[in-house]
């Protein structure tokens, strides 16, 4: 008798879309040579115009694609020592590069001084870009949004502070969980990648919401680095 609702382990699934990923693109790699072989011989401008767009579309398709699979790729560390304010200044630029005038809406507080981590700069600054670009797309306040980092003696304590129009659930496992919300170009992988990100640094990703200031309110910890 089929089973109606099977048990399917979290890597049969990592692995079942990173294949169908992995097929889909080599797909859209050929429509995008056959597109750019047409836009080649075609006439007229307004063909050329509608095949170029056709390539942007697949382009952008699999970038997306591209995106799905980082999320699903194991989290290995190639870990060196990051000052707490680099980190900071990295991130400011990239938040500045992939935001545009959004970004204008983000408050910093720093006070790292020459605290630093042991991490992997990459996948720690894609974790960090990652949750204020939930901040700033999902359900802002009209409000600065706040992000404080600040360092004690054991560690650096990373807050995000986060303005909302309406309550907020956050539940016990946010982040913890994948695909739990599903809809058109989202699924509940980004922030789930981001937590396996501070977890694979033995740091922490807790989050609540405030009700008294409406905000959600996000705390990252992460071990300050040994002299």
């Amino acid at each position: 008798m089929l089973q109606t609702d099977p048990s399917i382990s979290w890597p049969q699934v990592v692995k079942f879309v990173r294949q169908l990923n992995h097929d889909i693109r080599n797909h859209l790699n050929a429509i995008e040579l056959q597109a750019a072989f047409v836009g080649e011989i075609a006439a007229g401008a307004e063909t050329k115009a509608e095949i170029k767009r056709l390539r942007e579309m697949t382009a952008k398709m699999g970038e997306e694609l591209q995106r799905l699979s980082a999320h699903l790729s194991h989290v290995k560390l190639t870990a060196m020592s990051y000052r707490g304010s680099d980190l900071i200044e990295d991130l400011r630029d990239r938040v500045r590069n992939a935001q545009g005038e959004k970004a204008e809406r983000i408050d910093w507080e720093i006070e790292l001084g020459d605290a630093a981590i042991e991490t992997d700069p990459e996948l720690i600054l894609s974790a960090f870009a990652e949750l204020i670009e939930n901040a700033l797309t999902h359900k802002p306040g009209g409000r600065p949004i706040l992000f404080r980092a600040c360092a004690d003696r054991d560690s650096l304590v990373f807050t995000l502070w986060e303005p909302k129009t309406e309550p907020v659930e956050v539940p016990a496992t946010w982040g913890a969980t994948p695909l739990a919300q599903v809809r058109h170009g989202h699924y509940a992988l980004g922030l789930f990648r981001a937590r396996s990100i501070f977890e694979a640094h033995h740091g922490t990703l807790q989050a609540h919401f405030d009700p008294s200031q409406t905000a959600l309110i996000t705390t990252v910890t992460l071990p300050r680095a040994r002299a």
